[in-house]
C-alpha cells in the first residue's frame, strides 16, 4: 500500500451506532418490532402476548422507536380510545435488515 495515501473515514459510525445501540439496548425492541410485523399492533395486545413485558417498558420502547422513525402511532378518536402502531417505510427497511442478520446467524449455526 502506498504510504502517501491517507485513508479517511467517509461517514462517522456515531449516528448509525447511536440508533442501533438505542434500539438493541432495550431488550424488548426486537420483540416489539416482531409483534408489529406480525400485525399485533395494539399495546394491550402486545403486553398480553409477551410474558414479562410491562406497560411502562412497552411505552418507553414504543416512544424510542417513534423517535427514531421506525414506528408510527395511530390514534383513533373513539371511546374508549384506540391506539395502534405500524412500521414506517424506514421501519420496514430496518426490519428487513434485522431479518437478514437473523439469516446470517442461522447460517453460522449450521
Amino acid at each position: 500500500m502506498n504510504q502517501n495515501v491517507k485513508l479517511q473515514r467517509k461517514i462517522s459510525p456515531v449516528k448509525t451506532g447511536g440508533l442501533i445501540e438505542s434500539i438493541f439496548r432495550c431488550k424488548w425492541s426486537l420483540t416489539v418490532l416482531d409483534l408489529i410485523s406480525n400485525k399485533i399492533n395494539r399495546p394491550g395486545e402486545m403486553v398480553s402476548c409477551v410474558e414479562g413485558l410491562s406497560t411502562k417498558v412497552l411505552n418507553d420502547c414504543l416512544r424510542a422507536n417513534i423517535k427514531f422513525g421506525i414506528l408510527k402511532k395511530n390514534s383513533f378518536p373513539e371511546i374508549p380510545p384506540r391506539v395502534e402502531y405500524e412500521l414506517t417505510e424506514f421501519g420496514s427497511r430496518f426490519v428487513e435488515i434485522i431479518d437478514q442478520i437473523q439469516v446470517l446467524e442461522d447460517e453460522k449455526s449450521k
